[in-house]
Formats: C-alpha cells, sequence, structure tokens
C-alpha cells in the first residue's frame, strides 16, 4: 500500500441534519377558570344549606334549654282516711307504692314510716307473720315500730309528721323527718295520739 492509498481522501462525510425549527409561538390563550361558573353556584348552594342546618340546630338547642326538665312529683302531704280504718296491731300498706308510707298502730297512737330503708334506700316488705320489716337487697330487717335488730342497716327507720285534719282525716307531712338516734321520736308530731 502506497502512501498515496493511505492519504487518499475519504469518502465524504454525511451532510448534518438540519436543526429543528422552532415552534411558532402560540397566541396566548385565555386564562381557564379555576372553578366552573356551575360548580361554583353548586358548591354556594352547599355552603348555604350546611349553614342554614346549623343555625338551625343552635336555634333549637336554645329554644329547648329554655324548658329544662321539671321533675313533677306529688305534693309532701297527703291525707291517709280516717283514724278508725287503722286496727291497732295493723300497718296498712295502702300507700306504700303511691306515698312510700306504711302507717303503723299501736296502742298508743299511729305513727308514719318511711318505706326507705336506711342501709342503701332499698324498699323493705312487711312481713305479716313475722310481724317485721324486711329488706330484699341486703337483709335488713326492722320491727314494727321501725326500729332495727337485723342486717347491715345503721339506724332505724325514719318517721313522718302525722296529725288530723280538720275533716278529721290523717294528715301526713313527708316533708317534716324525724329520726330514732336523734330523740325526735318523741315529738307530739312524730305520732297521732288517739
Amino acid at each position: 500500500m502506497s502512501k498515496e492509498d493511505s492519504t487518499a481522501p475519504s469518502a465524504p462525510a454525511p451532510p448534518k441534519p438540519a436543526p429543528p425549527k422552532p415552534a411558532p409561538p402560540r397566541p396566548p390563550a385565555a386564562a381557564k377558570p379555576v372553578l366552573p361558573r356551575r360548580s361554583f353556584i353548586s358548591w354556594m348552594t352547599l355552603a348555604w344549606a350546611a349553614f342554614t342546618a346549623s343555625m338551625l340546630a343552635a336555634a333549637t338547642a336554645t329554644t329547648r334549654f329554655m324548658f329544662p326538665n321539671v321533675l313533677f312529683e306529688p305534693p309532701p302531704t297527703f291525707k291517709a282516711g280516717f283514724p278508725n280504718e287503722i286496727q291497732v296491731g295493723q300497718v296498712d300498706e295502702r300507700f306504700k307504692q303511691k306515698n312510700a308510707v306504711w302507717l303503723v298502730r299501736d296502742a298508743n297512737g299511729i305513727y308514719a314510716l318511711s318505706t326507705v330503708c336506711t342501709h342503701l334506700g332499698c324498699t323493705p316488705n312487711w312481713l305479716e307473720t313475722e310481724q317485721k320489716f324486711k329488706c330484699p337487697c341486703h337483709g335488713s330487717g326492722y320491727y314494727k315500730s321501725g326500729i332495727n335488730f337485723e342486717g347491715p342497716t345503721p339506724r332505724p327507720l325514719e318517721r313522718y309528721a302525722i296529725s288530723l285534719a280538720d275533716d278529721g282525716q290523717i294528715l301526713v307531712d313527708k316533708s317534716r323527718k324525724f329520726q330514732y338516734e336523734k330523740g325526735e321520736w318523741d315529738n307530739p308530731a312524730s305520732f297521732l295520739k288517739l
């Protein structure tokens, strides 16, 4: 191989591709709304509905506040019939459910006992055959006079004020209580002398 052969011009190089033409500039497009008008109206309607519902709820709660819960209880005094309706030695249970009172008549007179156990507030039962009040919850026992003698009860039953009304009926006043341990059973208002 001769020098001429080696120095011989090589084949011409392929032409370089032309650079791409820049894209023609686009005309500025109008700015797209972030929220279309129909969606905006729908959202505003929903917002006003929610606001109205919350205001109605607040108004209802405020109105309800103006009318508080009231517990209607029977009056603390009631008439319990005539004294001759209760026999000596008898426990009258007619007023146990409605007024929570037992009327007891002994040789000295009539007294009104509370039907609330002094242990935990249960309602004892009068057991005629055993002549005692017996609490079914924890076994507290009371004599007919209301004095406790068995079970966990800490003190005797309470007495209510009792008197004769103008028409001759027994009038029991539950707003005045008398406790044995305080010596209040000696108070003339705690029993009706006959």
